[in-house]
């Protein structure tokens, strides 16, 4: 973002204020009678600061950004309005904990108040540099402490954070990339983000229950959920992930965007380890995953992308290849076939078979057209270098339907069930997915041949 000459910003001379609530600060002033400047008032001129005031708390805070454009002089003003306890009551609303903001409108309703206030400083602050900016905005926001990293007792049923994003949102739109680094930095270092970080992906999964929480509301409300536009959410997520090693940036995009608890938020590490996990408990791993492998993401490869992925398939352990599937699934065709081109590729031809196995029996399970695995078993197919090698690994997949098949029987013949009776509602879905499967083969290999 280019900035006009910091030569034409005139700090106006403070002036003693008689009465107590009429502060004065770095960017407040008070306009002498004779100055010149009054010219810029315009109506306003005629009136004293007491009354200016008085006819703020009369104008939506859209109306008040507005009339923040119209000269130095008035935006000079409004800076000392919203410094005064009064303006400091009525813009920076706090009642992020009234139960009536579980509902839609007036959630919404703070929402668009703190977009409608980071536009106003956004346009109060204009002829600042961007560290000065961000100084002069954090010095105004400070006293709520919900827009802190700890600052709630109860995080995850506050609006605070949300607010703060919606804020940060709107004042930084438009900034260029280097300008965005540096709030990037401001964030942090108001935060201490990095050493929470630190502190989260060097320990036991869970066993740092609340700062796991607390970084993913963070990062989520006030980092990644209110972007418009796709790069500007792929910069602010590589911004979190990039400064660490990969295994670490799995283990932060769990903690981001994994399964997690209705109840509390929490984390739930278990979720795709001990049994299979729906789609909506990976839709954000995968919607993140997908916004990396984006071509506006311009510090990400395809192999990094991959390589991500596959250290997040480790997370806390070994996932349930069915979970592998559905992720991959979800992740879209581009980015599963360029994962299992990877494993053609690298002779991981076994571990590819099981995994086409169960990409059909997600498909059966989540009716999913089957001949969309079908397809992508045959586009996988062309990567292998030579016929010996496609063959191979053909018949790994048969081997694979035929030994998960007589794991699961067995485990139906064991008496090995739960409430639901899962084991024969796996074993019924694993056989049908193999039917449908082969049937698809039979008709794409019939209509080629006639």
């Amino acid at each position: 973002m280019t900035y006009p000459a910091r030569t034409s910003y005139t700090l106006i001379p403070n002036q003693k204020y008689r009465r107590s609530y009429r502060r004065s600060s770095k960017f407040s002033s008070t306009l002498d009678a004779d100055s010149p400047s009054l010219s810029t008032l315009g109506d306003f001129k005629a009136l004293p600061l007491e009354i200016f005031q008085m006819v703020l708390e009369y104008l939506p805070v859209k109306d008040i950004s507005m009339l923040s454009m119209v000269s130095k002089t008035i935006s000079s003003r409004l800076i000392n309005y919203i410094s005064t306890p009064t303006g400091n009551r009525r813009l920076l609303r706090q009642d992020f904990h009234n139960p009536e903001l579980s509902g839609c409108r007036k959630g919404y309703s703070m929402l668009e108040h703190y977009k409608s206030l980071g536009l106003l400083l956004k346009r109060c602050t204009l002829l600042l540099p961007t560290k000065e900016r961000l100084k002069y905005i954090h010095k105004i926001l400070s006293e709520i402490s919900c827009f802190k990293f700890s600052g709630c007792s109860d995080p995850f049923h506050c609006l605070g954070l949300q607010c703060y994003g919606v804020f940060l949102q709107t004042l930084t739109a438009g900034w260029d990339e280097l300008e965005c680094h540096r709030v990037y930095n401001f964030l942090c270092e108001l935060s201490n983000l990095p050493r929470r970080v630190q502190t989260v992906v060097g320990s036991k999964p869970g066993s740092a229950r609340k700062l796991e929480l607390r970084i993913r509301i963070f990062c989520r409300s006030v980092l990644l959920t209110h972007w418009i536009h796709r790069s500007d959410s792929a910069f602010w997520l590589t911004r979190i992930l990039k400064p660490w090693p990969m295994v670490n940036q799995a283990r932060l995009l769990y903690i981001l965007f994994g399964p997690a608890s209705n109840l509390d938020g929490h984390v739930v590490w278990q979720k795709t380890t001990d049994g299979p996990a729906d789609e909506i408990s990976l839709k954000g791993l995968a919607d993140a995953i997908k916004l990396l492998y984006d071509t506006e993401a311009k510090e990400w490869t395809a192999d990094d992308v991959i390589s991500l992925l596959d250290e997040l398939s480790v997370v806390p352990r070994d996932w349930l290849l069915e979970n592998s599937a559905r992720l991959l699934i979800l992740c879209g065709n581009n980015i599963c076939f360029t994962f299992m081109a990877s494993k053609a590729v690298n002779g991981r031809a076994i571990e590819l078979a099981r995994l086409v196995v169960f990409l059909a029996l997600v498909c059966e399970k989540d009716l999913y057209c089957m001949d969309w695995a079908v397809k992508m078993m045959q586009k996988v197919c062309k990567v292998f270098s030579t016929p010996g090698e496609r063959n191979n690994f053909l018949q790994g997949v048969e081997n694979s339907f035929a030994h998960i098949i007589m794991d699961a029987l067995q485990s139906v013949i064991s008496g090995e069930h739960d409430e639901e009776d899962s084991s024969f509602l796996n074993l019924f879905h694993l056989v049908n997915a193999q039917a449908n499967f082969h049937k698809e083969i039979l008709y794409l290999a019939m209509s080629n041949s006639m």
